[in-house]
Parts: C-alpha cells; sequence; structure tokens
C-alpha cells in the first residue's frame, strides 16, 4: 500500500479543478467531453473529429479493438470508455477516476459494459489481469510539486508497478500525458508555471520524458514515443475560443473571477505547447 507521503494529487486536489461545473466544462469541451489533446489532421479539422481520431489513435496504439477486459486509468468523464465498447467491440470497460462529478456521468449512463469507480490508481486491486490498458492525462497528477526528481521517479515506477501487475503478459498500454519541454523557461514561462500549481493543478506536475522511461525498465517495453506539443497548443486555441463566446455564461456559472482564471490558463497553455516549454507524449508500451 502506498502511503499518503508518496502519493500525488489526492482526491480534494483533483476535485479541486475537474468538479468545478460539468455545465461549466460543456461550454468549451466538445459533445463527448474529451479533456486531453485532440489529434489534429488539417487546417479544416475540428475539435470533434480530433478528439475521436485520439481516442482512436490511442485505441489503436493499445491493441484494444476487440479485447475483452480494459483498463482505463483517469478516465475523465468517460469518453474513451464509451467509444471503446460502441465502436471498437471491446466487452468490459473498468475506468478509475478520483472525481466523483466524472463517475456519475458514466454511471448515469447505465451501461453494463462500463464500471467506474472513484478509486486512486494505486489503491486498485484487479480482480484479473486485463488484456490492455490506456491511461490519458493522468500521469501529471502522479506527483506533486516539487518533489525530487529520485521521489518522481519512485512514484512512476510504483504506478507502472500497479499496470503490470493489472495486465496480462504482453499486453499494450497507451500513455498520454503533458511533459515539462527541454527549453529553458524564460520569465512569463515560470510565472504561467506557479500561476497554474496555484490556481488550475494544486499538488500536480508533469513528468519528464526520461523520468517516465527510467520507471519503465524491466516492466514494459517502450514502443514508440511521439511527442506531439502543437496538437495541444491547437486543442487549447479550440478550448480557448469556446470558452470567449461564452464567457457571460461561463460567469454565471462559476462567477467571473473563475472563467478569467480558466482564460488565462489556457492563454499559458498555449503558449507554453507552442515555445516548447511543454510537451505532449503520446506512448505504446508492451507489459514484458
Amino acid at each position: 500500500m502506498t502511503s499518503i507521503s508518496e502519493r500525488g494529487a489526492s482526491a480534494e486536489s483533483i476535485q479541486h479543478h475537474y468538479d468545478v461545473s460539468e455545465r461549466f466544462y460543456s461550454l468549451w469541451l466538445d459533445e463527448s467531453m474529451t479533456y486531453s489533446c485532440g489529434l489534429w489532421q488539417n487546417d479544416d479539422d475540428c475539435l470533434s473529429a480530433a478528439q475521436t481520431r485520439k481516442i482512436d489513435y490511442l485505441v489503436s496504439l493499445a491493441g484494444a479493438g476487440g479485447r475483452e477486459r480494459v483498463l482505463d486509468i483517469g478516465c475523465g468523464w468517460g469518453s474513451v470508455m464509451q467509444r471503446l465498447v460502441a465502436e471498437h467491440g471491446v466487452e468490459h470497460v473498468t475506468g478509475l477516476t478520483l472525481s466523483a462529478a466524472q463517475a456519475r456521468r458514466i454511471e448515469d449512463l447505465r451501461d453494463p459494459r462500463l464500471e467506474v469507480r472513484v478509486q486512486d490508481w494505486a489503491d486498485f486491486v484487479p480482480d484479473a489481469p486485463y488484456d490492455t490498458a490506456i491511461s490519458v492525462g493522468a500521469m501529471e497528477h502522479f506527483v506533486k510539486f516539487g518533489w525530487e526528481r529520485s521521489k518522481k521517479v519512485a512514484a512512476y515506477r510504483r504506478f507502472f508497478e500497479k499496470c503490470h501487475e493489472s495486465l496480462k503478459s504482453g499486453a499494450g498500454m497507451a500513455l498520454q500525458t503533458i511533459g515539462k519541454g527541454n527549453v529553458v523557461l524564460d520569465a512569463q514561462g515560470l510565472r504561467d508555471t506557479i500561476f497554474m500549481a496555484q490556481h488550475i493543478f494544486p499538488e500536480s506536475d508533469p513528468p519528464r520524458l526520461a523520468e517516465i522511461l527510467h520507471a519503465t525498465e524491466k516492466l514494459f517495453e517502450v514502443q514508440s514515443v511521439v511527442n506531439h506539443r502543437e496538437h495541444y497548443a491547437r486543442t487549447c486555441s479550440a478550448w480557448l475560443e469556446k470558452l470567449q463566446a461564452h464567457r457571460t455564461e461561463a460567469g454565471e456559472i462559476v462567477g467571473p473571477e473563475k472563467a478569467e482564471i480558466y482564460e488565462k490558463y489556457l492563454k499559458a497553455s498555449i503558449r507554453q505547447f507552442r515555445l516548447g516549454h511543454a510537451n505532449l507524449y503520446r506512448i505504446s508500451l508492451c507489459r514484458v
């Protein structure tokens, strides 16, 4: 059992962000409520298509199509889970989230193929090994801001040990996560990083690619890594445009100050991804 001092963001910190208001998020996310980087194709592409394409891409990376049981670690509002059973022939998906609001949305679908648990991955005990796993936008919350590097790697190692325990031998896994960039932060970049740590993602800090790779040793074979940071800049731009178009309604739902904070957060994110202060990794793994 992982002690509290060794864990990343608490349930309270996750809820601070993801349980703000489902109505608020619905103003600027796509209709599937996918809150992660899309996969864009051309200049005429739309947000909804980019998100669907991203999910299909990660399903392919994980080899999840047609599988009996899939584990979704950090399932959000359930868009990956729903597409797995509706379009990719998966019989059962277990989703893990720390957000009670997200879990309620999935439970309200009343689909027996979808099982959601409000549970930290560290506390998850599988009843049987899964065929494959997908984790999108969760790893950013596995360590706390300010931890030294060795403690971060140890935390990521525990995560991959849990995944190894939960998967069959040779099972695929797809991981998408924001990562720290290799470009030195300028003054504005430093201010943006501190702002997001204080106001948007408390108790969270994205990994470096080297930390992820170190943590997978002897547990998973890394089969592919791509950095799609420009895709996240475009995704955040699409979100910002929608949020600004619904600024009045957003203010009515969460208050003008909170709505303004989210606009600032999206603008900062666009800048970070464009300049390489932050990366977006999509990683294909295979359990050894």
